[in-house]
């Protein structure tokens, strides 16, 4: 024992000690996505049982469903407002309202909605008194045909105030609140609010469901008519991301009652406890996580029996990111949303007073999502400086690597496996066998931008204070092509 000390100095216990870190938070990583793959396997299994003889359209006919009130906020949206607007007149649910809230967009958002919908200004009179920026004017529409659409102008104020300003005025006891460059499934609002009608002894305080990528996708009435992978890379590893954060994490959190985050894309919310929270926090640019773990705080604190349920069918399609400065935005932006959050309700941490959200959820987010791409950009430093230095175990290293990469792979697999046997979307062969490629290149290519993006949002959230929610470049979305008239 005394040789082996005094063959090792100060730097060989450095090393090994951060490598002996490295290596057990790798593999309680790992272990964590073997688990959160058993429990999205269930969840799948159950929603599949319950619903194989789901008849949703005896919702359509029933008196006793609640009505909602469908918030779209929109800034910049231009490219495709009208076809937005259009899918979500188009749901299938017998009482609900649509309500667009222009966020002082600086294009022509608002004047393609008065034209499109034939709109004219109306006396209103709020129904809610959340603080948001002051509203310029409430549009309905003169065609009978609309009547179910408001779209309310305001002063620019951010997609929070813009939908604190939707729930001052929607006048339904759930909403939905999306994002306006989605395309919904016509069905959408029939199973989400399914849960809501289902349970009696426990209040299900909101509900999500899964979100798809529209990119190249065809669109005709506010419907997806053609599924198709986006056609550039970039847009290709977030078709298979979003499949792996939907298919395997939230699904697997929904199991265990444990979901943190419901997708600003696409959720219900019960309109009375959202509005007893304090409506949206407009100082974070993660509202939507925000919120969710505000109401579940609250709702804990208050000793309310409650559920957050999770829907893991396909029931929304957004447009993503098509360049690389765009998606750095995003994922800027998300990052220093998740830190906002997790710093505004910190008493959760592993506090037992809330139960599975305090001992589970709380400090899983903290540890593997918030610290992770942190851990492994200085892991990667720290790496780079010790082979440097000729101080790597090349075959340790090697190893390891090998290990982690098969890993990754293997996830990507199982979760288009998953995607084939439950709502399976991409039916042309080709489509598949590119996600399959994309598992293969995706942890040298995209991976490595991700993490950078969420390493320069703790640089800016904590050195340069940044709060700027991001713009993001909409390019709309692909009608059907028309068919060329025969040549004479």
């Amino acid at each position: 024992m005394e040789q082996f000390d005094t063959d090792l100095n100060v730097g060989d216990w450095v090393f090994l000690t951060l490598v002996g870190i490295l290596f057990v938070y790798t593999v309680t990583v790992m272990l964590s996505y073997i688990f959160l793959a058993i429990f999205s396997n269930l969840q799948a299994r159950i929603y599949i049982q319950r619903n194989k003889y789901a008849k949703y359209d005896l919702l359509l006919k029933s008196s006793v469903a609640p009505s909602v009130s469908v918030l779209a906020p929109a800034f910049n949206e231009e490219a495709s407002i009208v076809e937005n607007i259009r899918s979500l007149l188009s749901l299938k649910y017998p009482k609900y309202q649509v309500v667009v809230v222009n966020d002082g967009s600086k294009d022509s958002t608002l004047q393609q909605c008065i034209d499109a919908y034939n709109l004219e200004p109306i006396p209103f009179q709020p129904t809610g008194n959340l603080e948001c920026k002051p509203i310029r004017n409430v549009y309905r529409s003169k065609n009978p045909a609309f009547k179910k659409l408001l779209v309310v102008d305001k002063e620019n104020g951010g997609k929070a105030d813009a939908l604190n300003a939707g729930l001052n005025v929607a006048q339904s006891p759930y909403v939905m609140n999306i994002d306006v460059d989605c395309i919904l499934e016509r069905d959408c609002l029939q199973k989400l609010m399914k849960p809501f009608l289902e349970e009696t002894g426990t209040r299900v305080i909101a509900t999500g469901g899964v979100i798809r990528i529209a990119n190249n996708c065809e669109v005709e009435g506010g419907s997806i008519t053609k599924v198709r992978l986006p056609q550039t890379l970039i847009g290709k590893f977030q078709t298979l991301e979003y499949l792996r954060a939907f298919l395997l994490g939230r699904m697997a959190w929904g199991y265990l009652d444990g979901l943190l985050l419901i997708s600003g894309a696409l959720g219900v919310f019960d309109r009375e406890i959202v509005m007893k929270c304090g409506g949206y926090y407009a100082a974070t640019v993660g509202e939507d996580m925000e919120l969710v773990v505000r109401m579940r705080r609250y709702a804990r604190e208050h000793g309310i029996k409650y559920k957050v349920e999770f829907i893991p069918d396909p029931l929304c399609w957004t447009e993503v990111p098509e360049s690389w400065n765009v998606l750095y935005r995003q994922r800027n932006r998300w990052t220093r949303g998740t830190i906002e959050t997790v710093l505004l309700h910190k008493k959760l941490f592993f506090n037992p007073r809330y139960g599975k959200i305090g001992l589970l959820s709380f400090p899983y987010w903290v540890f593997f999502e918030w610290f992770a791409p942190v851990i492994e950009f200085f892991g990667t430093i720290f790496f780079i400086i010790y082979a440097f230095l000729g101080l790597v175990n090349f075959q340790f290293f090697i190893m390891l690597f090998s290990m982690v990469y098969l890993f990754s792979i293997t996830i990507s697999m199982y979760t288009l496996f998953m995607e084939d046997l439950t709502f399976f979307r991409y039916r042309q062969k080709k489509d598949f066998r590119r996600l399959m490629m994309m598992a293969f290149i995706e942890p040298f290519v995209f991976h490595p931008f991700v993490v950078w993006s969420a390493v320069k949002g703790n640089w800016d959230y904590f050195f340069e204070g940044k709060k700027q929610w991001g713009a993001m470049k909409r390019v709309g979305f692909q009608k059907p092509k028309e068919e060329e008239a025969p040549k004479s």
